[in-house]
């Protein structure tokens, strides 16, 4: 287990954190800070009043959405704008992000359920579908389609246990990282209204297999770093894997440790600085509103996701060895002798 599996979080860090925009305070207090909820909401209101939730509300058009655009331009579009709005933690329910997801699921083209943006594409992309469905089922917007783009992507999931955009236009087999984490990101998000859904419970336990089976970043034929960008901490991630996102979801989902994780656990804390935050090390080129962070420097964002997973792997790991320590010893067989 890498030495990174610490809960130890000094306090110039937490006050660093807390003196950042409303969208790094209200998630420290919570996640971090286990502060009492009704603190953590005051806080988590005023991502619409001020900083960078109400800098994003403002910036959408008056037909409602947002660089008149559904999908493109990259990273201004409605979409891509209400993805970060939900990474800041505009609540669910908001009458200016649901009125832009209704426009999204409006102006998308449908295939069997699944869905795409793209007017050029006439085929379903599980790469937009679990986008939109993860921001449909965080911001609250029910509709019938909904239901059937989220059937469409369980009956989507690959043998290996992920998801591949490829795969129905060009009959790919082997699942992407790309598309697998935006696929659990959807899958979790739904298993929040529905915990008890059996289907989607095997579903994301397969997906979680897939990464597992990579140890979230390598190949699983040569176990070498299947791409080198997985290495580098981005945000916001966009439609991009990298390992903390990887490791985000585990630690989102309360998954049980494995110890296929440690490597991946290990690159994050090998990322951390000599001040004790995390950098963005890598932005993916497009158009933005604005920068909320500058690559190289110490990350907010990237600080408070990392200490997550840090949190996590050290909560994880301790059950494993309660678990272990509290099992009655095994009675010897004849295999022992």
């Amino acid at each position: 287990m890498p030495d990174g599996h610490t809960a130890a979080i000094s306090q110039p860090i937490i006050d660093w954190l807390l003196e950042g925009d409303p969208a790094i305070r209200w998630q420290t207090k919570r996640d971090l800070l286990q502060a009492p909820g009704d603190e953590v909401a005051v806080e988590r209101a005023r991502v619409a009043t001020s900083g960078w939730g109400k800098r994003l509300l403002d910036r959408q058009d008056p037909t409602g959405t947002w660089a008149g655009g559904l999908y493109s331009p990259k990273w201004i579009s409605t979409t891509y704008t209400l993805l970060l709005l939900r990474h800041c933690g505009l609540a669910a329910g908001h009458p200016a992000a649901l009125r832009a997801v209704e426009q999204t699921w409006d102006g998308a083209r449908y295939f069997d359920g699944g869905l795409t943006p793209a007017v050029s594409v006439n085929a379903p992309e599980a790469c937009a579908t679990s986008m939109y469905l993860t921001l449909a089922r965080y911001f609250g917007y029910d509709d019938a389609r909904v239901e059937e783009a989220h059937g469409w992507l369980l009956a989507s999931q690959l043998a290996d246990g992920g998801w591949n955009c490829r795969t129905v236009r060009f009959g790919d087999r082997h699942s992407s990282f790309h598309t697998t984490i935006l696929a659990l990101e959807a899958l979790a998000q739904t298993a929040q209204r529905f915990p008890d859904h059996d289907e989607i419970t095997a579903a994301l336990a397969k997906g979680r297999e897939f990464f597992l089976a990579h140890h979230l970043y390598k190949s699983h034929h040569h176990g070498t770093v299947a791409n080198p960008a997985f290495t580098k901490l981005s945000f916001p991630p966009r439609w991009h894997y990298d390992v903390l996102r990887g490791l985000e979801h585990f630690a989102a989902t309360a998954s049980p440790w494995d110890d296929r994780c440690d490597d991946a656990v290990d690159v994050v804390r090998r990322r951390r600085r000599s001040d004790g935050t995390w950098p963005v090390q890598n932005k993916h080129a497009g158009e933005v509103w604005f920068d909320m962070e500058k690559t190289g420097g110490p990350s907010r964002w990237n600080t408070l996701r990392a200490l997550r997973v840090q949190q996590w792997a050290h909560s994880a790991t301790a059950g494993q060895r309660a678990t272990r320590s509290a099992a009655p010893p095994r009675k010897p067989d004849r295999s022992d002798t």
